[in-house]
């Protein structure tokens, strides 16, 4: 995924302030353009189809609540207005316009967790209003609104995704590197949701999990070659139509844990949706997988 001019200049700037110009060509290449959300203030619900998290939702009354296949009504999470976030999307993957809306049923186990996501386009929000969550949904808890304000974000290779080898010599360690992290993605305290870049884990293997599901319907075992012979079997050989599809399964959703919002994803983990991005490009929101990750 290229920078764009501006990011490049920052991202150049920031290598050689903190002394990774060792690494300079490997975080060019590695660091990817993304959206993060703050919590810019609780919900009064006097404005509809802010960016929010948590609370209530803003739907039009032919939009059903989403259910899981237990018919318990799922939990409302975020709801995305696309025109504030098309400014800061600079790698140009969501709708320019439009809501979007995320639900989770129950939250265990932690892969492949029943949801729903939902984009409605301009033109189907004329009656849209404030939908009162059920009293009981699938997290069994009511939760706080807060309005969102979004920003376009750097996001380096994480903890799970970046080679050590690239980023560490004699003078800087991956302590340093977590100070250089920091510094480009400029996240703040009260980050509750970020749109792509590198899945929080510990383990790199988070969009495999995801395309798996999404193209063969198989759960993840955590064998690599297993799930990698797998998805390349739905491709009839094609190994390289399987690393493809693997690089093009994008983190479209990662939500914080958080205690103003209430939300507390195991032991102070993370939710998080992927998609692949044909689909996402489509404006197709109807296949995708979310999974959860906890220390």
């Amino acid at each position: 995924m290229n920078l764009s001019a501006p990011n490049r200049t920052k991202l150049e700037s920031l290598i050689l302030e903190h002394q990774f110009t060792h690494a300079s060509q490997y975080l060019l290449e590695n660091t990817q353009q993304g959206i993060r959300c703050a919590k810019a203030k609780p919900e009064d619900y006097n404005t509809l189809c802010a960016s929010r998290i948590g609370g209530d939702p803003d739907l039009p009354p032919h939009i059903e609540w989403p259910l899981t296949t237990d018919g318990i009504p799922m939990t409302f999470l975020v709801q995305l207005n696309l025109k504030d976030l098309a400014k800061h999307d600079e790698s140009s993957l969501l709708p320019t316009s439009g809501m979007l809306y995320f639900f989770v049923g129950i939250d265990e186990p932690a892969y492949h967790i029943e949801h729903r996501v939902i984009f409605l386009k301009d033109d189907e929000l004329g009656s849209v209003q404030r939908r009162s969550s059920p009293d009981v949904t699938g997290l069994k808890e009511q939760f706080h609104g807060y309005q969102l304000e979004a920003r376009a974000s750097l996001e380096p290779p994480n903890y799970a995704y970046v080679d050590d080898d690239q980023i560490e010599n004699d003078e800087v360690g991956y302590e340093e590197y977590e100070d250089l992290c920091f510094s480009i993605s400029d996240s703040m305290s009260d980050d509750v949701v970020r749109l792509f870049g590198y899945p929080t884990g510990q383990h790199d293997d988070s969009e495999l999990e995801a395309a798996l599901m999404i193209l063969t319907g198989a759960h993840y075992n955590y064998n690599e070659r297993e799930a990698l012979q797998q998805i390349t079997d739905h491709f009839a050989g094609d190994e390289e139509k399987t690393m493809e599809e693997i690089k093009d399964t994008l983190m479209l959703l990662e939500i914080e844990s958080d205690n103003d919002v209430g939300f507390r994803w195991w032991d102070a983990g993370v939710l998080h949706f992927f998609i692949r991005k044909q689909d996402l490009l489509a404006g197709r929101f109807d296949c995708t997988y979310c999974s959860l990750y906890s220390s």
